[in-house]
């Protein structure tokens, strides 16, 4: 009979093949869950539907745990929805949690045999594919309970159901309060995973940094915790936060409300600095974005009950940018993979690249043996030259003056500036009209006429390697002859192209020609300005 299922499986896959379609669940090699637990059951399809196809697990708000002790199956549960994620392949494990109720989480480690036993019922009454324990807020005291109530839980669980459990992050190691509460190692022992909660690095709290939610090195830190705890790789999960948090910089709102590291979706803040003219910025120390806006005297806005009076505004969130940092790190530390916090406030593109950059693959149209792929992904991740869209970089495109001028401004920390005049008639109206006149004041680049700058012609290799040599000015070794046979002495890219290629930065093609007036491309700058790497980050912090 198993022979027979799996033959029928394989037929099932080369149908899809031959069709051009793939199962709706996950196709990803590393591990990915996320929790549900905003919106009512009836948006809870959509929800998964909008991940299209990215989870192995969905976690959603089934089990809470009482002040008495015992379990208690919210009223989201509804089965049709748990039969529709089996037809999916994808596994329903409810999170039990006492909501940071001291006395809903310690009474029900007291009681723990007996909530073991009622959530092992529970699983199978409803068809469950297990349990996520997430207990939260309770004193290092707790520590041994905590780790004997896993126990349990893998005793009365069926081992083919899992016991995965949520831990605070702990980059710092500390032994007290809730972060001490949880034995990694120990409860690696029995559950399947670990999924680790790194964020809230800032929180809501007077006394809360004002600051990222999860900057690069805190994550870093925490899976780092984990490995040096312990605990077998292949049972870490590291979460990411699908949320932001907002201070409000000059005192209460007019309603004398204090906004102090308040929680909010990650859709909430594009809507605000559009309403209000702000702007977003990349912090490239945290690897993480924010965004600050002013909302003038009689304006205001609202984000969930709480209303924003005028006054100025700063968040720290996620966003594409800084998630896709943050997707690097399975793969680096060799985990088993992600979760998030929590379906409903990612923005709508998310998971149109999450599995790509989970999975090292990056962009749709750049594979793994592609020979710039290594300069493509690190051009891309430091924000010098962004995708095309969300999942292309379109490598062999031919990059147009102004894309350029953009890239270099970008790389070299200038974006923020503004010009100081408009001296280029063609562009006016352009979407690269700012970077163009930033670029001109800095010296990097010149017209091709006075008043004219011609925006969307190609770029050639001779025009870059001379905006190159404006910016770093290279010195040049006297040589008796060019090192390229098309780049004569009297040519008038000559000193800056032999000046780059002394750096040992460009090379010419097999034939001994440089091709001066051909087209650049994106994947050829992106290889050169990884080679020039260096040379960009002295220049920018100069």
């Amino acid at each position: 009979m198993n022979s027979l299922k799996k033959v029928i499986g394989l037929l099932l896959v080369l149908i899809m093949i031959v069709n051009g379609t793939t199962p709706s669940h996950a196709q990803t090699n590393l591990f990915n869950m996320s929790y549900i637990f905003f919106g009512g059951p009836n948006s809870y399809l959509n929800q998964v539907n909008a991940t299209k196809g990215s989870l192995d697990v969905v976690s959603p708000s089934y089990f809470d745990i009482t002040k008495e002790g015992r379990l208690s199956v919210t009223w989201t549960l509804q089965t049709s929805f748990i039969n529709e994620m089996h037809k999916r392949g994808i596994k329903v494990v409810p999170f039990l949690s006492n909501h940071w109720n001291y006395t809903a989480g310690t009474t029900g480690l007291e009681n723990r045999e007996q909530l073991a036993k009622e959530v092992a019922s529970a699983i199978e009454k409803y068809h469950l594919d297990g349990v996520n324990v997430d207990i939260e807020g309770i004193g290092s005291a707790y520590k041994d309970v905590h780790t004997d109530f896993i126990r349990l839980l893998r005793q009365y669980v069926p081992r083919q159901k899992e016991v995965s459990v949520s831990v605070a992050a702990n980059p710092n190691g500390w032994k007290t309060g809730w972060h001490g509460f949880y034995d990694y190692k120990r409860i690696s022992d029995y559950a399947d995973y670990l999924m680790i909660m790194a964020y809230d690095e800032s929180w809501e709290s007077p006394d809360s940094p004002i600051g990222p939610v999860a900057s690069i090195s805190f994550s870093e830190r925490s899976i780092q915790y984990a490995i040096n705890q312990e605990v077998p790789k292949e049972k870490i999960v590291y979460g990411l936060p699908f949320y932001g948090r907002m201070w409000k910089l000059d005192g209460p709102t007019l309603e004398n409300r204090s906004i102090t590291g308040m929680g909010l979706s990650s859709t909430r803040v594009d809507p605000l600095v559009t309403k209000f003219n702000g702007k977003i910025q990349f912090d490239e120390k945290t690897q993480s974005s924010y965004a600050t806006f002013t909302i003038p005297r009689g304006e205001s806005a609202f984000v969930g009950s709480t209303k924003l009076t005028e006054g100025e505004y700063i968040i720290w969130y996620e966003n594409e940018r800084s998630i896709k940092a943050k997707l690097r790190l399975p793969t680096k530390y060799g985990i088993k993979g992600t979760g998030s916090w929590s379906l409903y406030h990612e923005t709508p593109n998310t998971w149109d690249y999450y599995s790509l950059w989970l999975n090292g693959s990056y962009f749709v149209d750049v594979p793994s043996d592609y020979w710039a792929e290594p300069s493509i992904h690190l051009v891309s991740q430091k924000g010098w030259m962004l995708g095309n869209t969300s999942t292309t970089f379109s490598p062999n495109t031919t990059l147009t003056r102004a894309q350029g001028a953009v890239i270099l401004v970008r790389a070299l920390g200038n974006e923020e500036m503004e010009p100081k005049e408009f001296r280029f008639k063609d562009i006016r109206g352009h979407w690269a009209q700012k970077e163009i006149e930033i670029a001109r004041e800095l010296g990097y680049l010149d017209g091709k006429k006075p008043g004219f700058f011609d925006p969307n012609a190609p770029l050639t290799r001779a025009q870059l390697a001379k905006i190159l040599y404006n910016i770093f000015d290279y010195s040049t070794k006297e040589t008796a002859s060019s090192p390229f046979d098309d780049v004569p002495t009297g040519h008038w890219s000559y000193q800056p192209i032999v000046a780059i290629y002394q750096q040992g930065h460009i090379t010419g093609y097999k034939d001994g020609t440089f091709r001066p007036g051909a087209n650049s491309t994106r994947a050829q700058m992106a290889a050169l300005m990884e080679r020039m790497s260096a040379d960009f980050v002295r220049e920018r912090n100069e």
